[in-house]
């Protein structure tokens, strides 16, 4: 096979991550993995896997450019033979699905995200990611969400909606092992963190952008101080400002005036070490996340993990025996589910770690998200739309 994906940037991120992910499948098939994209950091790991990446702007939303786009992509598909497009960002999906037609291959798509609308030519622009040959949702929530806004879109294309698979991120296992992190460098890096304060490391792995909940775990942890016997903890809030430098200083201010030690690393290359350097890792987003990677690399790692109960986490966690939820949106609760992962004993901590890991290698491993992708490939290859 010869598949050529769409993604805008190859920064972070899991949709970039599967990206990635899924090159290595195609090319370990025997096959060929071509990215048309901006590119990023994860260029080198992109041609370490086999894949080539196409230099494109498939970032931006002009519209001018996106037609542009789309000739290119038909043209590169005819010279290279490629046998599917694969779309996974709405802008480079609107060139990908022309590039499809003019070629006569199959288009596919991958849903990432919500994509909330509110006015119906919002909710055109996001409709490209449901007019795929194939429409592949990263959770049962966003299968739901994809449904409920696009249910005629979908159905022009098969009525009975067969075309829309279930498909969740895939942790890498190997890479993510606790018994493959040397101890000496997690004391190392949780050192930096406390820098001599002492207290556990509560951290939050996600870009810096106000609805991943930053604001709301700076409260939460404010909440928390005053009811631990020994020091405070600190708020590791581990991504990228991705240019919002004024919520950054918004960050800065108000951990100063709550009075909580805030740790702002960046983006953070050695996940499986930030991991075991924290004492609870939380997803407290404000809006339901599409999936929730950083929570299912946490538990892989054995980490207790806390999620605002609404969206992908929701399928993760699956209930309470592999971490703890609170109500969204409230930093009361989500102190109080720090406060009992806090109150565990060793053993406990222990036991919930290990199930936590072993719901990962059951239902979200690499492997499994490769292997289902290349069956979507080859069922669109037998399948004459």
């Amino acid at each position: 096979m010869k598949i050529l994906q769409l993604i805008p940037e190859l920064e972070a991120g899991g949709a970039e991550r599967t990206t990635i992910d899924v090159a290595q499948a195609i090319v370990d098939s025997g096959g060929e993995a071509l990215v048309a994209s901006l590119g990023g950091r994860m260029e080198e790991e992109l041609a370490a896997v086999g894949g080539e990446l196409i230099r494109l702007d498939m970032k931006t939303k002009n519209p001018l450019t996106i037609v542009t786009n789309s000739r290119r992509l038909a043209a590169l598909a005819h010279e290279r033979g490629v046998d599917i497009i694969h779309a996974r960002s709405r802008a480079p999906a609107w060139s990908g699905l022309e590039a499809a037609r003019r070629a006569e291959i199959p288009f596919v798509t991958t849903y990432h995200g919500t994509y909330n609308a509110r006015t119906g030519l919002k909710r055109f622009y996001n409709s490209v990611m449901a007019r795929g040959d194939a429409v592949i949702a990263n959770s049962h929530f966003i299968a739901d969400h994809v449904r409920a806004e696009h249910y005629k879109v979908l159905a022009e294309k098969r009525a009975d909606l067969s075309h829309l698979h279930v498909i969740p991120r895939g942790v890498d296992l190997a890479r993510l092992d606790p018994a493959r992190v040397d101890p000496l460098e997690v004391d190392s890096l949780r050192s930096a963190w406390l820098d001599g304060r002492g207290g556990p490391v509560i951290l939050l792995p996600a870009r810096l952008t106000a609805w991943k909940g930053q604001m709301l775990a700076i409260d939460a942890v404010a909440a928390l101080a005053g009811r631990l016997p020994g020091p405070a903890p600190v708020l590791v809030c581990a991504g990228d400002a991705q240019g919002r430098d004024a919520y950054v200083d918004q960050l800065r201010s108000h951990a100063a005036e709550t009075g909580v030690a805030l740790v702002l690393p960046g983006h953070v290359a050695d996940m499986a070490r930030a991991y075991m350097a924290a004492d609870i890792v939380i997803n407290p987003s404000l809006e339901p996340e599409a999936f929730g990677r950083t929570l299912a690399e946490a538990m892989a790692m054995e980490r207790p993990v806390i999620a605002a109960a609404h969206g992908g986490p929701l399928e993760i966690l699956a209930g309470t025996q592999t971490g703890w939820l609170f109500a969204p949106g409230s930093d009361a609760d989500l102190a109080e589910q720090m406060k009992a992962v806090l109150d565990l004993d060793a053993e406990a901590k222990k036991l919930r770690g290990h199930l936590a890991r072993q719901r990962v290698i059951a239902h979200y491993s690499r492997e499994a998200l490769q292997g289902s992708t290349l069956r979507v490939y080859r069922e669109l290859l037998d399948y004459k739309p």
